[in-house]
């Protein structure tokens, strides 16, 4: 359309996994971009990449970058969102940030598109991506709490090595070939956390992501324990976590069990997943058909399976999910977000 509005947008973090998603998803998808700009840390700045088939150069982000833009996504880190979005925000941009600096802000909105999309409009400048494990729950179980009330969910994590960089998927890779040739494992990346003690990932699995705190839980468990509660709206759902890393290196898989309020029909349970935007279901044990991490990498749906009725509780579901994390548990979410900020100023 020759009167689409055009925004200025900034892509903070560019040169990273998340950022070079968030690029190309931007070019396919034909954002209303005026003008693109790539920012990243001084490191990077004066490299060159590929945008629509031209060249742009990347720039150091400085808090005088977001003069004139209009909308930034961020995916630097968190301290860089902590120290740079503000800056941002007294230039008038609206910021995407893909980080935890402003998750659990009672004043940012944290949003899942398929979710709680109108917590856009209640922004003051930033609205936050979840976590990519919390993602793809909360979008598998919002059409069952709206549809009949959760009280409880236990989840279990199997999150891919790219979840921690490219550093992590480069240690699984070479711990690997290590195993393999029947050499010694210098365990260097993970797990991430305060401690010097570091575990080898090829071939095994780790019951730990990010620190932990004085609970007995991490960070991350404690990222899904607090965010479902703040996306849903609802500070009464319990909820529990166990967050695993494991040898996969694109595509997070989770086991959930969730107590619902009101009895329920699987078939009709299977039909409003199937129904619902930006869910497949693939739940057919005859033909051993069941999402798997490896056919999700890539996609930006969240995928369902192993839909069934627990034998202890009638009135609870078990599921397994599954989503590629770097896309709708990062990359996608946000620039659905923004694809949404756009629709509005139109």
């Amino acid at each position: 359309m020759s009167n689409q509005k055009l925004f200025n947008v900034a892509v903070v973090g560019a040169t990273g996994a998340v950022g070079e998603q968030i690029l190309r998803l931007l070019a396919e998808r034909n954002f209303p971009i005026q003008e693109l700009k790539l920012l990243s840390s001084a490191r990077s700045a004066g490299k060159k990449l590929q945008f629509k088939g031209r060249e742009v150069t990347i720039e150091e982000a400085t808090p005088d970058s977001f003069k004139g833009v209009d909308i930034a996504l961020f995916s630097a880190g968190g301290d860089v969102s902590r120290a740079l979005v503000p800056e941002a925000i007294k230039h008038g941009t609206v910021c995407i940030d893909n980080t935890s600096a402003f998750r659990m802000d009672p004043e940012t909105p944290l949003v899942v598109p398929e979710v709680n999309i109108d917590k856009v409009s209640d922004h003051k400048g930033v609205i936050a991506n979840p976590n990519c494990s919390t993602i793809q729950m909360v979008q598998t179980l919002k059409p069952l709490y709206d549809r009949y009330g959760i009280s409880r969910i236990i989840v279990s994590t199997y999150q891919a090595v790219s979840g921690a960089g490219a550093s992590a998927i480069n240690e699984m890779l070479r711990q690997s070939r290590e195993v393999l040739e029947g050499n010694a494992v210098e365990p260097q990346i993970l797990p991430v956390g305060s401690l010097p003690v570091k575990h080898q990932i090829a071939f095994n699995a780790i019951p730990q992501i990010d620190k932990f705190v004085d609970n007995g839980f991490t960070y991350e468990e404690m990222k899904m324990i607090n965010e479902t509660k703040k996306i849903m709206g609802d500070e009464s759902l319990e909820v529990t976590a166990t967050c695993v890393r494991i040898p996969v290196v694109y595509g997070h898989s989770e086991s959930v069990y969730v107590e619902l309020k009101q009895d329920f029909d699987i078939e009709e349970v299977k039909r409003l997943l199937a129904d619902s935007p930006g869910i497949v279901v693939q739940d057919n044990a005859a033909e051993q058909l069941y999402p798997l991490a490896t056919e999700a990498t890539g996609k930006l749906e969240t995928f369902v399976g192993r839909i069934r009725r627990d034998l202890s509780n009638p009135r609870a579901l078990n599921l397994w999910i599954v989503s590629d994390n770097l896309l709708k548990g990062a990359a996608w979410n946000a620039v659905q977000i923004a694809e949404y900020i756009a629709i509005e100023q139109q």
